[in-house]
């Protein structure tokens, strides 16, 4: 079986993991977290980096940091992962759901405007396949109402909107280092904070309400509760794994950039003519190669699509369903009308990918593929 994901090993995991024990401090923000944090604050330019257990973990940070309340209200796409909701959900926010654009995934920034109100607090983006949406419609709008900007930048490590960081445009910025990711570490996440007035508290909520890490720093002479939080902050295991990636990063993303660009040049002129869509990149977006996904023309053509690929032992999968069409949302809210959300929901396939790919491989799912098509 061709898998449709297989974690890569940068092959310095156990050494740094050894490390870690023999420092003999595994319990987390110690010499590897610092590490891991200050290589990507200074990579990306970002304010502040706090690692996580996951990036469900730093949006729920993001939620309690904002302060959401029952009555708010939050705007996010309804094509994506259900931890972009649940976050906020946890703290009585209302979500309201905006639909995709017609030609990407990712949230329509013309029809973001419309469903603001008095109570509306934020703006949750997702740079779906690491592509960027539109920020400075997005930072307009959000500037324009007095609303926050929180980034769904599980997908984006290393990606770019008009040469800035993917991360570093919202007040708040969640990652996922989940081994489905380029950057990982089996479970992890990181909360990037852009803000200055989060800062200080960001990294109470992180260590479970206390004041601990600026006593283990000397500006304090000792640490108690002072705030709500949790333990949000992961091992020295999952760190020292995470660094031996991080700082591998180049070669990472320049392979999965290459396979990328193979599986298009590969797709793009062929699927096309048979009403395939193929992933659009537009100018002020750069691909991190983080996916790569066709949308069939119909959910009976995917569904035979992926039986077929299974059959000849490559494992495609498709994702997510729509959330305001989910049985949890419709106990409390009206089935609303969107349209490209439900395409994409019911149409998308992702193809297998991941950095031990070769052209052998490559080419043995396109000939499957294409195969299909004929």
């Amino acid at each position: 079986m061709i898998n449709f994901n297989f974690p890569y090993i940068t092959g310095k995991e156990h050494e740094y993991i050894n490390d870690a024990i023999n420092v003999g401090h595994i319990s987390g923000n110690g010499k590897y977290t610092k590490l891991c944090q200050s290589y990507l604050k200074n990579k990306f330019g970002f304010k502040k980096c706090l690692l996580t257990t996951s990036c469900t973990d730093a949006l729920e940070m993001a939620a309690l940091l904002l302060d959401i309340k029952t009555g708010d209200e939050i705007i996010i796409p309804s094509f994506t992962f259900v931890s972009t909701a649940l976050a906020f959900v946890r703290q009585g926010a209302k979500i309201v759901f905006v639909d995709s654009r017609q030609d990407h995934p990712g949230i329509d920034e013309s029809k973001i405007e419309k469903f603001i109100t008095s109570k509306t607090k934020a703006i949750v983006v997702v740079h779906y396949a690491g592509v960027a949406c539109d920020m400075d419609k997005i930072i307009e709008i959000a500037n324009k109402y007095k609303l926050f900007i929180v980034e769904d930048a599980a997908q984006a490590i290393d990606s770019y909107y008009n040469g800035k960081p993917l991360g570093s445009l919202g007040h708040l910025s969640c990652f996922s280092f989940h081994e489905t990711k380029n950057i990982q570490c089996g479970e992890g996440g990181m909360l990037v904070i852009n803000d200055e007035q989060f800062a200080n508290r960001a990294e109470i909520i992180w260590e479970k309400g206390t004041n601990r890490a600026a006593f283990f720093r000397g500006e304090i002479d000792k640490y108690g509760w002072v705030d709500i939080g949790s333990s949000f902050l992961p091992s020295e295991i999952c760190a020292a794994f995470l660094y031996a990636q991080v700082e591998n990063m180049e070669v990472i993303q320049n392979k999965r950039k290459w396979i990328w660009n193979y599986y298009d040049s590969a797709l793009r002129s062929k699927l096309d003519s048979k009403g395939v869509k193929i992933p659009v990149i537009p100018d002020y977006a750069t691909n991190n190669g983080h996916m790569y996904y066709i949308v069939c023309s119909s959910t009976e053509e995917r569904q035979s699509l992926i039986e077929y690929m299974k059959s000849e032992k490559i494992f495609c999968v498709f994702h997510y369903q729509s959330l305001h069409k989910s049985s949890y949302n419709l106990k409390t809210s009206s089935l609303i009308d969107l349209p490209h959300s439900d395409y994409y929901a019911e149409r998308l396939v992702r193809l297998p990918f991941y950095f031990s790919l070769n052209e052998t491989v490559l080419n043995e799912i396109i000939l499957k593929l294409l195969k299909f098509y004929k």
